[in-house]
């Protein structure tokens, strides 16, 4: 049974720190299961600290960074090296200083890719890619999935009320995105939720409406943060100014 928890910090950076070692303890706990560790990143402000968190963490050393896969739960769809592509802000805080197997980080496409401006090409390279990494499953094992929550209660690139929410498939196009820039893509709903944990991981009082209706009574049907759960855990890693509508609060 997926097991719901809520931790809540005093302010961004200390909640930065804790991901972040959760994140080590995670991948070093999934390596000894398995021999190697699966985590899908995200971005943002709060996911940029906590990949710079690891990068200064001495424990990283206790992971075996080759044997990890790296995937990304959603992209803007832009050139290769753009300042606003999640890649590009994971591999600058964080990627660029691990010893990581180059075959073993899977961005998604850009838009100077093999598809060019094409998302619908590209979200089907990249459904053909963690195809591939299944073997004989649907989909590879995610051990650990993060998620940055939106002002309006988005997670990855699905937005509240976009057609996306209902896509089929293990990743979509997104065009028309509310937020810039308007095209993207990302993993459907259905494809989050088959990772072992999702970490929904969240700071400043401008995301504090979201998170309260993403935690109330019937928060599935207005906000995509309220629908998504991992297979074992489900957690919410907050500061406590986006936790302020939230009672009780830890």
């Amino acid at each position: 049974m997926s097991e719901t928890s809520l931790v809540v910090h005093a302010g961004p950076d200390l909640l930065a720190q804790t991901v972040a070692a959760r994140l080590l303890v995670a991948m070093v706990d999934a390596q000894a299961e398995r021999g190697t560790a699966s985590i899908v990143l995200t971005g943002g402000r709060i996911a940029a600290a906590v990949y710079r968190a690891v990068r200064d963490l001495p424990a990283r050393d206790a992971v075996d960074w080759s044997r990890v896969d790296v995937w990304w739960g959603d992209e803007r769809f832009l050139p290769t090296g753009h300042p606003d592509r999640n890649e590009t802000q994971a591999r600058a805080a964080l990627l660029d200083v691990l010893p990581l197997a180059p075959e073993r980080v899977h961005p998604m496409p850009a838009s100077d890719g093999p598809d060019g401006a094409d998302p619908e090409a590209a979200a089907a390279r990249y459904a053909a890619e963690l195809a591939a990494a299944a073997g004989a499953a649907e989909l590879p094992r995610f051990d650990v999935l993060m998620l940055g929550v939106g002002e309006d209660g988005h997670v990855a690139s699905v937005f509240p009320g976009h057609p996306v929410g209902g896509a089929a498939g293990s990743v979509a196009a997104v065009r028309n995105s509310p937020k810039p820039p308007p095209t993207r893509l990302t993993l459907t709903l259905a494809t989050i939720n088959t990772a072992q944990e999702v970490w929904l991981v969240a700071a400043g009082a401008d995301k504090a409406a979201a998170v309260r209706t993403a935690l109330g009574a019937g928060g599935a049907a207005s906000v995509p943060a309220a629908g998504v759960h991992g297979v074992r855990a489900t957690r919410w890693l907050l500061d406590r100014a986006a936790a302020a509508e939230v009672r009780p609060v830890s």
